[in-house]
C-alpha cells in the first residue's frame, strides 16, 4: 500500500511540474529563442484587465508594425517603455531581458512550490522537497525583484 501511495503522489507531483513547465514554455520560448525574431520597444499607452497596448518602435526600420499588445502585468504601467520580442505571426509581444525571462518561468516556479509538500509529505523526501521549494521560491522572488 505504501508503494501505491508513493507512486500516486509522485504522479501528481510530476503532473504539477510538467503542467507548470508547459504553461511557462508558451512565453519562455520567445524570450529564450529570440534570435531571428523581431525586437523592439513598446511604450504602453493603454491597459485593460488582460492586456496592455501601445506604440511599438522596432529595431529593424523596415518593419511596418506600429502597435503591439502585451500581457498585462503589475510592472506595465501607462507610459512605461518595455523591451519586447514579437511572437511570430501575431501582434503580441513578450517582455525580454531578465525580467521577461523570469516572468515567463513564473508558472513553473509556482508549480515547484505546489509540488514540494507532496514530495516532502507524500513521498517522504524532505531534502528533495526543500530543493523544489527553494528553486520555486527563488524564481518567484527574483521575478518580483526584476520587475
Amino acid at each position: 500500500m505504501t508503494h501505491v501511495r508513493t507512486a500516486a503522489v509522485a504522479l501528481v507531483a510530476l503532473f504539477l511540474v510538467v503542467a507548470g513547465a508547459w504553461a511557462s514554455w508558451n512565453s519562455a520560448q520567445h524570450v529564450l529563442l529570440a534570435k531571428g525574431r523581431e525586437h523592439g520597444t513598446l511604450t504602453v499607452t493603454d491597459c485593460t484587465d488582460d492586456t496592455c497596448s501601445g506604440r511599438y518602435a522596432p529595431e529593424d526600420p523596415s518593419s511596418t508594425r506600429r502597435t503591439l499588445t502585451i500581457v498585462h502585468s503589475v510592472a506595465a504601467e501607462k507610459g512605461a517603455t518595455i523591451p519586447v520580442v514579437v511572437k511570430p505571426g501575431t501582434d503580441e509581444g513578450v517582455r525580454t531581458g531578465w525580467g521577461g525571462g523570469l516572468h515567463a518561468w513564473l508558472p513553473l516556479g509556482g508549480a515547484l512550490l505546489l509540488a514540494a509538500p507532496l514530495v516532502g509529505g507524500g513521498m517522504r523526501l524532505p531534502r528533495t522537497a526543500l530543493s523544489l521549494a527553494g528553486v520555486g521560491g527563488v524564481v518567484l522572488v527574483a521575478t518580483f525583484l526584476a520587475l
